[in-house]
């Protein structure tokens, strides 16, 4: 949203509804059954007027919505060519949300598909979706040599709506990425500059920035068992500072857990928080 102040634009960034929004929106209580709805046809404003009963109706809106992103915001701004080629990039993207995106990637996907594109070209067409606010960038950020990487960055959705259009339907399979992007999601909702944390050994899904301070964040579907465990609150415990740092996940609990100085909390109680 751009509006004309003193002589200038200023561009206003508006996201797609929060958790918390979208049960105020369609008139919901926080359970599981409204977490699902959130998870699976995202925060599009406008979609408490057609009732989230109607799926078919839902699903032809988004794709309405997407349309016309492409048509004006991307193809006519941007001047791009091949708009299959972006339609296909962009089911690449939904289907890789969450991974690393790299210049060797994007070489192997274009190759698989028989497509005439330097992977440069094609970052530019995920730029343009970018400017578009389709996709997010988020850059890789060196915990301990404290810098950012200017490589292999990863790609979110600015609504689990749209990215969940693109990779179609009964994605059983997508339950983590979407976590992830719900995840990232509320972080940008609460105001904070988010990257992807690198270790020598690991990775942090998120490093939220805000203030001054840091918050390290781990992204997991279920912990099942002691590897995963070990897997999730070890690269965490890897990180030698003393800022908060927390494990999201699916299980059901009825209280906050921490484990060595860790919190481990639900996704839907990560939802409803309104700081960290």
């Amino acid at each position: 949203l751009s509006t004309y102040l003193g002589g200038r634009y200023i561009e206003i960034h508006i996201l797609s509804l929060s958790y918390r929004e979208f049960l105020t929106f369609h008139n919901l209580n926080d359970s599981d059954d409204s977490l699902l709805k959130y998870l699976g046809f995202g925060g599009l404003p406008h979609l408490y007027r057609l009732g989230l009963e109607n799926e078919d109706m839902v699903w032809e809106y988004i794709q309405n919505i997407y349309n016309t992103i492409v048509l004006k915001d991307v193809v006519q701004r941007e001047g791009l060519r091949n708009v299959t080629l972006f339609e296909n990039l962009m089911s690449y993207v939904s289907d890789n949300a969450g991974q690393l995106v790299s210049a060797t990637s994007l070489s192997k996907y274009l190759k698989s598909q028989r497509v005439e594109l330097t992977p440069l070209s094609a970052i530019n067409y995920l730029k343009a979706a970018s400017n578009a606010y389709i996709i997010n960038k988020v850059p890789r950020y060196d915990i301990h040599g404290k810098r950012l990487l200017e490589t292999n960055d990863k790609y979110y959705f600015e609504d689990l709506g749209l990215r969940n259009m693109l990779a179609g339907p009964n994605r059983t399979g997508d339950i983590e990425k979407v976590i992830e992007n719900t995840v990232y999601l509320h972080l940008k909702n609460l105001g904070y500059k988010i990257s992807v944390g690198t270790l020598p050994n690991g990775e942090i899904d998120f490093v939220a920035e805000k203030g001054g301070t840091s918050v390290y964040i781990q992204v997991a579907y279920l912990i099942a068992d002691d590897k995963t465990m070990e897997r999730e609150f070890g690269n965490l415990m890897k990180i030698q500072d003393n800022y908060p740092k927390y494990v999201i996940s699916m299980n059901p609990m009825s209280r906050p857990q921490n484990y060595e100085g860790i919190k481990h909390m639900t996704l839907r109680q990560f939802l409803m928080s309104d700081n960290l």
